[in-house]
């Protein structure tokens, strides 16, 4: 009996598992996922619906930030995260916001003013990929996804939607379905109401993870692949470790926490001057929940910049270096003829070069003089 070396055993088991995952798939796709605010655009979207209706912002989100306590006392949890879209429903239906529909939301979001080098760097990006010669035989795209807890209406009205490949957010309906409406021939749709009304859908910080599964498996692309059915990893759109997150700090931990266990890469950002951001993601770095941090400005040569465009290509050269395992090691040999190299280093006719025999004018027809 020997004795195996657990730490052996690992290190064989992690690299067998490495190699499995080397697929020979014609298509790899490499994603960066974005938070929102104060990631890409300096401050937080619903400024310019208080703005549009003369709401006090700072008193707004202060009520938001009582609320939970509040209802708390009545025995009501709520998400302290998207509350607000409750207030904001309670301040539609008390007239002071009277009249903000979809349509509104998406008008507004074109108000909303980007962190410089936007959305070109979205473009450039890409072009990191596309444009480097050493990945040219090889099929390789960069998919940018927003997954915000804000509105998702807004960004899809706002400057950055049409360089992006999907956005996930809040959303709100601007009139429920009443009751027994199936039952009606036919329902008239221009009666409804043209604001919103009720919440539609719910994004905070812990159901953004679903949305990176639903990117992982190509669920957002394919509705008939269930974000929770059993998928093979190889089989799987958008592998987690060709996905890079970024966002702005320590509301967006279980994110970094899923991307970084599935191999990818959690990069944070903070507002360039601002020390107590600075310090967040320094405590971020310091604890392990990411790889780097930098400031939200996406100029050419900034330090976010660089930093994201030398990790997209790692990706790219890990992909094309695990494409070339592949094809040494999954695929069998190609089968060749044999030669007896006793029977060719006597005759005068067999070339090493070729390994072939060299007959010269021998006539094979049947016809040769006997």
């Amino acid at each position: 009996m020997f004795a195996l070396d657990y730490k052996f055993v690992q290190f064989f088991c992690v690299n067998i598992k490495a190699n499995e995952d080397a697929s020979l798939r014609e298509k790899h796709i490499i994603a960066c996922v974005w938070d929102f605010d104060k990631t890409l655009i300096p401050g937080y979207m619903q400024t310019p619906v208080f703005e549009e209706y003369g709401i006090d912002e700072k008193l707004f989100w202060k009520e938001v930030n009582m609320l939970p306590a509040i209802y708390a006392k009545r025995g009501i949890r709520v998400s302290p995260e998207t509350v607000y879209l409750n207030h904001i429903l309670s301040f539609v239906k008390s007239g002071h916001m009277a009249g903000l529909s979809n349509a509104k939301l998406r008008e507004l979001g074109g108000r909303l003013a980007f962190c410089e080098g936007l959305p070109d760097f979205f473009d450039d990006l890409r072009r990191a990929v596309t444009e480097d010669s050493r990945f040219e035989k090889l099929d390789i795209s960069l998919e940018h996804y927003i997954v915000s807890t804000g509105l998702a209406e807004m960004i899809r009205g706002s400057a950055i939607a049409e360089h992006v490949d999907g956005i996930f957010g809040c959303e709100f309906l601007e009139e429920p379905m009443p009751p027994y409406f199936s039952r009606q021939p036919e329902f008239d749709f221009e009666s409804l109401s043209n604001q919103i009304n009720q919440i539609g859908m719910i994004v905070d910080n812990t159901i953004k993870t679903r949305f990176i599964f639903e990117i992982n498996k190509g669920t957002n692309k394919n509705p008939a692949i269930d974000v929770n059915a059993h998928i093979l990893p190889q089989d799987r759109r958008v592998p987690i470790r060709n996905m890079i997150y970024i966002a702005d700090g320590p509301s967006d931990v279980p994110v970094f926490s899923v991307v970084r266990k599935g191999g990818g890469k959690a990069f944070a950002v903070y507002t360039q001057g601002n020390e107590d951001e600075f310090a967040q993601n320094d405590m971020l770095l310091e604890t392990g929940r990411i790889d780097a941090y930098g400031p939200c400005l996406y100029t050419p040569q900034s330090p976010t910049s660089i930093w994201l465009r030398m990790h997209v290509r790692k990706i790219c050269e890990r992909i094309l270096k695990e494409t070339n395992y592949a094809v040494e090691n999954r695929l069998g040999s190609v089968p060749r003829h044999l030669h007896n190299p006793a029977v060719s280093q006597k005759s005068d006719n067999f070339s090493p070069e070729t390994g072939e025999l060299d007959f010269g004018d021998a006539d094979f027809s049947g016809n040769a003089s006997r």
